[in-house]
Formats: C-alpha cells, sequence, structure tokens
C-alpha cells in the first residue's frame, strides 16, 4: 500500500465518516506530510502498512527539536488517528503509535477582550472604505453570535431568521445549531444588505452567501484575520488576538453576566461541558464574587 493512496482513503474516511471539516482534515494530512519528509530525508523506503514504532519514535523525537510541546502533541494525535483508521480497515493489525505519549502540557488559554476593547475595535473601522461596512458588521456578528472564523464567512441569507431572533450557522462536523442575535447585530446585516451588498454582483454559487470579497465571492478567513489584525494595530492594542478572540469574549461576557454554562455550551456548539470550561476564563473576582453571593455563610 503506497502512502499516496493511504492518506487519500483516510481522507475520505474523514471527510463522509466522521464528517469533520475541510480545515481539520487538512491538518491531519499535514501531520502525515511531515511523517513523509522525515522518511524521505532519510531515505527510508517504508510503507505505511510496514511502518514501526522505532520509526515514529524517531521521527517525533526529530521534531521535538523543531516544534513546542502544544505542536508535538498535535502532531502525536493525527499520527494515532491514522494508524488507528489503518487498524479499523484491517490494513494493519497493530498501531505503532500506541505506547507514544505526547508531552504535558497546561491549559492555554486566549487571550480575551474587554467589552471596552471590543467597541473601540468595532467604532474603529473605517466606514468610508468601500468594505466598511461589512467589516464592521463581520465583527459585530462574531461578538454577537460567538462564532468561529469559518462559520461567519460561511452563514447565508437564508440562514438570517430575524423574526425569530435567530441565526443558523454550520459548525466542526457540519453540525446545525440556531444562536440567538441581538439586534444591533441584526442592524448592521440589515443595513450592510441594503446598503452595500446590493450593489455586488455574486459569483455563481455565491449568491446567497451573506459576506462578499469585491469580487462577488465569499471571504476567506485570511481576510478576517488581516482586517481584524489592522484594525487592532490602529488603535494601538497591545494584546495578541484574532477572530477566536472574539468567540472567547462572547463566552467569558455571558458567563460574567450571570449566564448558565450549559447555555453558553450549546451557543459555542461544544460537545462537552469540559470545552467550555477550559474555553471560558474565570478571573478571581468573578469568582469571589460568586462565593460571597451563593455560599450559604457568606
Amino acid at each position: 500500500m503506497k502512502w499516496s493512496s493511504a492518506i487519500k482513503d483516510y481522507q475520505l474516511f474523514l471527510k463522509i465518516e466522521r464528517g469533520l471539516s475541510s480545515n481539520t482534515i487538512s491538518s491531519y494530512t499535514n501531520d502525515l506530510e511531515k511523517l513523509l519528509l522525515f522518511l524521505s530525508e532519510n531515505t527510508m523506503e517504508i510503507s505505511p502498512i510496514s511502518i514501526d514504532e522505532t520509526t515514529i519514535q524517531q521521527f517525533i523525537y526529530d521534531a521535538a527539536k523543531k516544534i513546542n510541546p502544544r505542536s508535538q502533541a498535535r502532531l502525536i494525535s493525527g499520527l494515532k488517528s491514522f494508524f488507528e483508521y489503518l487498524v479499523f480497515e484491517d490494513y494493519r493489525k497493530t498501531n505503532p503509535t500506541d505506547l507514544l505519549e505526547a508531552p504535558k502540557i497546561g491549559r492555554k488559554l486566549p487571550d480575551t477582550l474587554s467589552e471596552e476593547e471590543i467597541d473601540t475595535l468595532i467604532a474603529a473601522i473605517d466606514l468610508s472604505h468601500p468594505f466598511g461596512e461589512r467589516n464592521r458588521t463581520i465583527l459585530e456578528t462574531m461578538y454577537s453570535c460567538g462564532l468561529r472564523v469559518s462559520e461567519v464567512i460561511t452563514i447565508k441569507i437564508s440562514d438570517l431568521f430575524f423574526d425569530e431572533g435567530f441565526v443558523r450557522v454550520l459548525g466542526k462536523g457540519n453540525k446545525e445549531r440556531f444562536i440567538p442575535i441581538h439586534n444591533q447585530a441584526q442592524k448592521y446585516i440589515l443595513s450592510y444588505i441594503n446598503n452595500i451588498r446590493i450593489h455586488q454582483v455574486p459569483q455563481k454559487n455565491h449568491e446567497d452567501t451573506l459576506f462578499l470579497n469585491r469580487r462577488g465571492k465569499g471571504l476567506s478567513r485570511q481576510m478576517v484575520f488581516m482586517m481584524l489584525n489592522e484594525t487592532a494595530i490602529k488603535i494601538n492594542l497591545k494584546k495578541k488576538i484574532s477572530p477566536h478572540t472574539f468567540r472567547h469574549s462572547f463566552a467569558t461576557h455571558l458567563l460574567k453576566n450571570g449566564a448558565d454554562l450549559r447555555a453558553i455550551q450549546q451557543m459555542l456548539g461544544h460537545e462537552s461541558i469540559t470545552t467550555t470550561e477550559i474555553y471560558v476564563h474565570l478571573d478571581k473576582s468573578y469568582l469571589r464574587d460568586i462565593v460571597e453571593t451563593y455560599h450559604p455563610r457568606r
């Protein structure tokens, strides 16, 4: 069995059987390409069926010199998944990654923005720019709904249910969920549709896409990253942020204002409440206030 055919079959498995997104599949594929590069550089002609534990361990040891522990853990996880697939399909009898141990890593909490910083960022968008109103609407929508960047750029006009106060999004694994959207975000979206988007000619297959680029196609993730970074530089924001920072801030602000963790879990689209607990940063002052308010001996 050749690596190319094994990887191609594995990609189909991830897409069809596990319903993973193209971005996630790409990440898994990159892990395998690193292994193939290692084999090539060391002139090892080994198939995915015959590769053994020793070779895998050599690869991980070599990779550990170049990447941090978190990336190592991600790499090991990707390899384990691939070889589990080969065992599942009876291509192999054993998984050569079974004895691999991922490095211990602490929980890395992303930066969060204050409500004032969110407001300042959104207010800094240049509305005289041809796509200023679109960019402001994107940031407001991400913060309003706690969306991933991949979710906000794929929203369709037919996903907007403003009479009911919800927006439909397609999350990881093509799982659909409905998220409440507040009046201000609705106002910005309607203004963008009626004043900006109406003057664009959508390309084929993008007639229903909400946010369009100048060519009438959907936006890329990189375009949102660049827009946000340029705005952060403009207001001299020292924090290192990304679109995911808006999602984290959404969850943190809801929790601090009394929202139930289970409700936040549903809106974020997390399968496990544990993921939400890691995701939502609780500062010590908030925890102290909880005890002082609700403990019977307060």
